[in-house]
């Protein structure tokens, strides 16, 4: 190597360079004395734990002493001291304190070549700079003996990430900052004095003394090249030959080969998510993020931004894998990018912004496209000065209505176009006209049904005592239209064990009466007046009977409960009251009573790992599925409350939530003192969020692009339509897109979300969302205009659907091979021609190998021995519906600092390790570094 290399110097043309600090991590290894499970993926380097490593020849070993540690070595959570990952025996890095290094346990061998640290760098030609200092020369030569000098490698472009590198220091390290090897000790701790630098040429035959103290302008890390990415010049590699073959040698005699040290990735120097979060929220400014312009990449969902609609959709209701769609399914293929859209139609919107304008177009109802029935947007074109329009998505020309005329200006557009939200907004509402509505009849408001369990389980816990005690107060909170000064929707009450108790709360009685119907093999409804109230004129017997429901069944020793009859009476309830509306049950335990819908305990974790495991994800019954239909076509959604103390079969009962657009919450062993905050707080954000309900979605694509595939919480009976008993605020439908022909550069890709629905108020009402995409002939544009988020949100729903028809082994690695073939497609076909040895990443997708481990850790994917099947179960259809923002989180947790302390063998450990997902997994889940690595070598191989 040649040590006259020079120092990164200031890009060029006055260019900042952009740094991307790693997110600080303590330890990348296990707990000392702990066993973890093994890992999928070969860790990076390192000896086996427990095997002694042997020092490579000129290299001394430090001698083994006793002692504490140095003021400088950083501690862990729970006290251990934090050496990294990736250290290295005793061999110590930086100044001898006397002390003998032990290497945490965690890594095993990689068979591939070592990678040096990633960072982000743009592809910029930089000149050479002044010679290093002595200390920076020193610092090189320690440890290993140099016997030549090595070209530079190739330039590469993107975020470069090179091979077996030298570890230069480019910046300050804090007190007891670990950066993948041990601990290095400040200038202040050291009392011998720094080596002397040796002059060019020199080689080194003997073992080498200390490495020099770090001075404050010095942090761990690889050397910055011409191309951006770190570490000096690359030597030869096995199976790759010399970067510039005929190299000559410097100084003496050349000698035999010597064996390399152990290298490492420095975990600080990898692409950080805390940093690139921090950075977009930084780089956004105050701004409003305004939708005028095509193809425009919105902020990170972890970014808090105001949205300005000027005929695009907010990000708010559409986010999108890429906003820039290949023209061509053969390009698609290629790059291997998912398009898809998560959709949010009823989205929540910040104070600051207006929710959807109301367009009432009267008895005429809405105009749309006579061939494709697209609706009127800010895309159409009019033609034949305002006498005429072609649709945006299907090119037919329609005729426009007398009633709708209006003339054009000197540039094409209609003189009133920003006076009609529907010409110059993304998102807008219409009122449907009585052809919208089911049987041609305008529909009455919804009603919310409680059906609460009072089994044993239920009783002892205390649930049914916090239950009726809050829904006194809660009742006053039911969603309400606009400016109204009560809510429109009625509510009944069912109690429940292995029978049913209906209650007549009409107002007009002293007293509830009370009404059984024990054959629950043919479910009924008793009485049809005085079970659905207005909560304001029954408010007395209301309380009354919230009051006396706890009392009733306090003494029960009734155990077994039925689940399918009380689905089935509430839907009979709404479907005699000739109303949409929702059920809210309250369930404690597996449904094993004589009934329809019974259920047998099949919890077996004996199938983990097998061929069977599938069937853990699967409902046992197809009468829940058949109820679930039911339930779809009378607009009956279900919220399901689960408060089990043992297995339930989650997979089952949250069958017919998934399929309506309900919601699953669950509490395993509840009890009131530990679980009645969090309970209650779902519960009232449940009952108070504004939802949709009886609800259709269609979503309607321009030539060349069609939807393909639906993810979420809903039913289809055809290839084309979106059933949703019930629709609120927090769920999503993801879509994904495929070519069905060429599309065209200069126009783009257009979306179009439309929702019919019946709001809270009852009234009829279509939702209508626009979106235009950019269209592209270069990959390196769809590499350029991805989001990340939206990527990893489509990735899991497509895996977790995955586990129901395939062994989840065979569904982790469809993922990673994924994710290589997006990576490998960008190194082949966008990067500037790179050292074998790099992993060049997309800038925007620089955190795909990072969230992706993290959804491969996942319980559903690899669950750890503590793991239940109900938990996997939950978590499944959890996802399922859940936003950008929320997957954000769920998979790649923040973690906040609240005055407790977490002691080793605590039993909140195993939770809060949970939540440290770049590191090893107890349940053998990789660690960020060792992935990235295994992605590495997985993109090597397809490029080979």
């Amino acid at each position: 190597m040649n040590v006259n290399q020079s120092a990164p110097p200031v890009p060029p043309f006055g260019q900042p360079q952009p740094v991307y600090p790693g997110y600080h991590q303590s330890s990348y290894g296990g707990q000392p004395g702990s066993t973890a499970a093994p890992t999928p993926y070969g860790a990076y380097n390192g000896p086996v734990p427990g095997y002694q490593q042997t020092p490579p020849p000129g290299v001394s070993r430090a001698p083994a002493s006793s002692g504490a540690p140095p003021a400088s070595t950083a501690q862990g959570p729970c006290g251990q001291t934090a050496y990294g990952q990736f250290g290295q025996g005793d061999v110590q890095n930086g100044p001898s304190s006397g002390v003998q290094m032990q290497r945490l346990p965690g890594s095993q061998p990689f068979a591939s070549a070592p990678l040096a640290p990633v960072v982000s760098q743009p592809a910029v030609l930089q000149p050479y700079g002044p010679p290093p200092t002595s200390a920076q020369v020193t610092a090189q030569l320690a440890g290993m003996q140099i016997s030549g000098a090595v070209a530079p490698a190739p330039p590469a472009s993107g975020l470069g990430y090179g091979g077996p590198r030298m570890p230069s220091m480019t910046g300050p390290l804090l007190p007891g900052q670990s950066f993948g090897g041990p601990p290095v000790s400040q200038p202040n701790h050291v009392s011998s004095p720094p080596p002397q630098a040796l002059p060019p040429g020199t080689q080194m035959t003997g073992p080498p003394g200390p490495p020099p103290p770090m001075h404050s302008s010095q942090q761990p890390g690889y050397q910055l090249q011409q191309n951006g990415s770190f570490g000096p010049a690359r030597g030869p590699q096995s199976n790759y030959g010399s970067p510039y073959p005929g190299a000559a040698t410097f100084g003496s005699q050349p000698g035999p080969p010597q064996p390399l040290p152990p290298k490492r990735l420095d975990p600080d120097a990898i692409p950080s998510p805390i940093q690139v979060i921090e950075d977009d929220r930084n780089n956004r400014g105050s701004e409003p993020f305004v939708t005028g312009v095509r193809g425009q990449v919105p902020p990170l969902v972890t970014t808090n931004f105001l949205v300005k609609d000027q005929g695009n959709a907010s990000p708010r209701y559409i986010r999108c894998t890429s906003y820039n769609i290949p023209c061509t399914s053969d390009m698609a293929k290629q790059a291997q990018v998912p398009l898809a859209a998560v959709i949010k139609p009823l989205a929540r919107l910040p104070p600051e912004e207006a929710s959807p304008y109301v367009v009432d177009h009267g008895e005429s109802g809405p105009l749309r496209c006579n061939r494709c029935k697209a609706y009127m947007c800010p895309f159409m074109q009019f033609v034949e000065g305002g006498r005429r329009f072609q649709c945006c998505f299907c090119s037919c020309i329609n005729d426009v209505p007398p009633q709708y005329f209006q003339h054009l200006d000197h540039t094409g557009k209609r003189v009133d176009a920003y006076d009609r939200p529907e010409l110059s907004l993304g998102s807008y509402e219409f009122l449907a006209t009585v052809d919208y509505c089911k049987n041609n009849k305008f529909p009455i408001p919804p009603a919310f049904i409680f059906m609460i369990d009072v089994s044993y389980n239920a009783v002892r816990s205390g649930l049914v005592r916090l239950l009726c005690e809050e829904l006194k107060s809660l009742l006053d909170f039911l969603p309400r239209e606009g400016g109204a000064e009560e809510s429109a929707i009625r509510v009944g009450f069912v109690t429940y064990n292995k029978v049913l108790h209906f209650y007549n709360v009409k107002s007009s009685l002293a007293q509830p009466q009370m009404m059984v119907v024990s054959d629950v093999g043919d479910m009924f409804v008793p009485l049809l007046d005085g079970f659905l109230v207005n909560v304001s004129e029954s408010r007395a017997v209301i309380t009354s009977l919230l009051d006396q429901i706890p009392e009733m069944f306090a003494d029960t020793r009734e155990t077994e409960t039925v689940f399918a009859p009380v689905v089935q009476a509430g839907m009979e309830a709404l479907k005699a009251a000739e109303c949409a509306g929702k059920l809210f049950l309250f369930h404690t335990s597996l449904p094993i009573a004589e009934a329809p819908g019974k259920l047998k305990n099949r919890d077996d974790r004996k199938l983990i790992n097998t061929d069977k495991e599938k069937t853990l994800f699967q409902p046992q019954s197809g009468a829940y599925q058949t109820l679930a239909k039911e339930c779809v076509a009378q607009g009956c959604c279900v919220d399901l409350f689960l408060f089990p103390n043992q297995y339930v079969d989650v997979a089952t009962l949250s069958v017919v939530p998934q399929l309506t657009g309900g919601s699953v919450y669950k509490y395993a062993c509840f009890q009131v003192e530990n679980d009645q905050e969090r309970f209650l707080s779902d519960l009232r954000r449940d009952v108070q969020k504004v939802v949709g309900f009886d609800a259709v979605m269609r979503v309607r694509t321009s030539t060349g692009i069609r939807a393909v595939d639906f993810f979420g919480a809903f039913y289809m009976s055809n290839t084309t339509d979106v059933e949703l008993a019930g629709l609120d605020g927090d769920k999503t439908v993801t879509v994904e897109f495929k070519h069905d022909d060429r599309l065209n550069e200069e126009n783009g890709a257009l979306l179009q979300c439309a929702l019919l629905y019946t709001s809270c108020a009852g009234q009829r009402r279509l939702r209508i969302h626009n979106l235009a995409l950019n269209c592209c002939t270069q990959l390196a544009d769809l590499y350029r205009n991805c989001e990340t988020d939206t990527l990893i949100n489509y990735m899991a729903k497509f895996a977790y659907r995955g586990v129901l028809s395939s062994p989840v082994k065979t569904v982790r690695d469809t993922l990673i091979t994924q994710c290589a073939q997006i990576l490998a497609c960008y190194r082949k076909n966008c990067a500037s021609p790179s050292s074998a040895g790099q992993l060049i990443l997309p800038e925007c997708m620089k955190l795909l190998p990072v969230y992706l481990n993290c959804v491969l850790k996942s319980e559903v994917l690899q669950p750890g021995a503590e793991v239940t099947t109900d938990d996997r179960a939950y978590v499944r259809q959890l996802v399922t519906s859940m936003d950008v923002a929320e997957t954000n989180v769920f998979f790649y947790p923040r973690l906040l600092p609240l005055l407790i302390v977490v002691k080793q063998e605590d039993k909140l450990e195993m939770l809060f390790k949970h939540f440290l997902v770049e590191d090893k997994s107890l349940s053998g889940g990789a660690s960020y570094v060792d992935f990235l690595c295994h992605m590495h070598k997985e993109i090597r191989q397809l490029l080979s």
